[in-house]
C-alpha cells in the first residue's frame, strides 16, 4: 500500500511540474515583441543609419581624416533574422582594427530572451574584439543569437572592407 501511495504522489508531482513549466515561446514572442536598442555613435561627428523596422541600410560614415592615421569609421551590419527575432551589430573601425562593437538589435521580447542575451552578448562582443574577425565561438545556450550576431558581424566587416 505504501508503494502505491508513493508512486501516486510522485506521478502527481511530476505532472504538476510539467504543467507549471513556462517555455520561452510566450505570447509576447508570438506578437513579434522585440525591442530595438539604438546605440549612440561611439565617435563624435560620425553617425550610423538604421531603419525603424530594424533593418540596416549598411551605410558607412566617418569624421575628418588626419595624415598619420585614419579616423574611426562606424559601420552597421545587415539585420539578421533569427528564430527569436532580428540581431544587428554595429562596429567601429580605426586603423584596420575593430575598436568597438555595439549590438543595435537583439531578441528581448520576454524574460528568457533578456536573461540569455544579458549573458551572451558581452561574451560575443569581447570575443570579437579579441579575434578581430567573425571567426568567434558561439555562446553555449545562446546558439540562435550567436548565429545571428556572427551573420550581422560578417556583414559589417564586409562593408568595412576587413
Amino acid at each position: 500500500m505504501q508503494r502505491i501511495v508513493l508512486w501516486f504522489m510522485s506521478t502527481l508531482t511530476v505532472v504538476t511540474l510539467l504543467f507549471g513549466y513556462h517555455t520561452s515561446t510566450s505570447s509576447e514572442m508570438a506578437s513579434g515583441g522585440t525591442t530595438s536598442v539604438q546605440a549612440s555613435p561611439a565617435v563624435p561627428g560620425s553617425t550610423s543609419s538604421g531603419t525603424s523596422d530594424g533593418t540596416s541600410s549598411g551605410s558607412t560614415t566617418s569624421g575628418g581624416t588626419s595624415s598619420a592615421t585614419t579616423s574611426p569609421t562606424t559601420v552597421t551590419g545587415d539585420s539578421t533574422d533569427t528564430r527569436w527575432g532580428p540581431v544587428q551589430v554595429q562596429i567601429t573601425v580605426a586603423n584596420g582594427q575593430i575598436t568597438d562593437v555595439t549590438v543595435v538589435d537583439y531578441p528581448s521580447g520576454n524574460g528568457k530572451d533578456r536573461q540569455i542575451n544579458a549573458r551572451a552578448l558581452p561574451v560575443l562582443v569581447q570575443e570579437t574584439l579579441d579575434a578581430q574577425s567573425a571567426k568567434i565561438d558561439m555562446v553555449s545556450g545562446a546558439t540562435v543569437t550567436s548565429e545571428g550576431y556572427i551573420g550581422s558581424l560578417q556583414s559589417a566587416l564586409d562593408e568595412a572592407g576587413l
